[in-house]
């Protein structure tokens, strides 16, 4: 028995003496990871597409997404994921999102809500769309941003139509309305707001395929076209539309701002 006790005794010796010279073991990891930083997003039609970088702790598990009314207000979780997007399918057009993301490790630990203002008003969106020249084809020249609709040309709710004027061709506005070319872009998402000059004085601007123009309408609202195709007769193009009256957000522009630190399961700002 003293021989067994002996064992006993010197095994549990060694297993101390190791635990001692490992300060990982038995350590408790209560230290959350950094809050993500990169934040943007893009505005879309009922959607907010979201993206951050990537954390560069080995043991960050995934991403809590939350969103809010105001910047300083309170976030609601709106999911989570293990990579460094998230789109936002609920988000009404019209109405104003905050987002912010933390980190979580597998642990459990999560870190504080992101740093970065980040904010997107959903609008309206249209892809494809003809309308043609308005001296052969009247009725189907126009197009109305308040109905997303082809109008006549001379509808009460026209916003823009299509001319060609012996040969050349043209996105015409009425009198009370702006357009600006924005030159050359890749898609209808490049331009991210509408200009505060250099709106044309002719009420007109050439129509060029693959160039965005921004539309600002009688009534005080923001739009942008994309033409695809060009014709003698019609033009092709995309369309967003801002339907919150002033707001040049056509897509959201990000601005860095440090927010005060707060963990994200208070989810209050304030």
């Amino acid at each position: 028995m003293k021989k067994k006790s002996l064992y006993i005794i010197s095994f549990l010796s060694i297993f101390i003496f190791a635990a001692c010279q490992n300060n990982d073991f038995m350590k408790i990891d209560n230290t959350p990871p950094s809050p993500p930083t990169g934040l943007t997003v893009v505005n879309g039609d009922n959607q907010v597409n979201i993206s951050w970088n990537y954390n560069h702790e080995r043991d960050v598990a995934g991403y809590n997404i939350y969103y809010a009314y105001s910047y300083n207000g309170k976030y609601t979780l709106l999911g989570s994921t293990t990579n460094n997007y998230y789109s936002d399918y609920g988000a009404s057009n019209g109405t104003t999102f905050y987002y912010a993301v933390t980190a979580y490790d597998y642990n459990g630990n999560e870190s504080d809500l992101s740093y970065d203002n980040v904010s997107a008003t959903p609008r309206p969106e249209g892809f494809n769309v003809s309308i043609f020249d308005y001296r052969k084809y009247p009725s189907t020249s126009g197009f109305s941003f308040t109905t997303f609709s082809v109008v006549p040309y001379n509808d009460i709710s026209s916003d823009f139509f299509f001319e060609n004027y012996n040969g050349s061709f043209y996105v015409d506005v009425w009198n009370d309305s702006d357009i600006q070319d924005m030159g050359p872009t890749n898609d209808i998402y490049d331009i991210p707001y509408a200009p505060t000059s250099g709106w044309s004085p002719t009420k007109d601007e050439v129509a060029s395929v693959g160039h965005t123009y921004v539309i600002w309408t009688w009534d005080n609202h923001y739009a942008k076209i994309r033409i695809k195709n060009i014709t003698s007769t019609r033009i092709v193009f995309d369309w967003a539309f801002q339907t919150v009256k002033g707001n040049v957000e056509l897509k959201t522009k990000v601005v860095p701002l440090v927010r005060n630190s707060l963990n994200s399961n208070s989810l209050n700002r304030h």
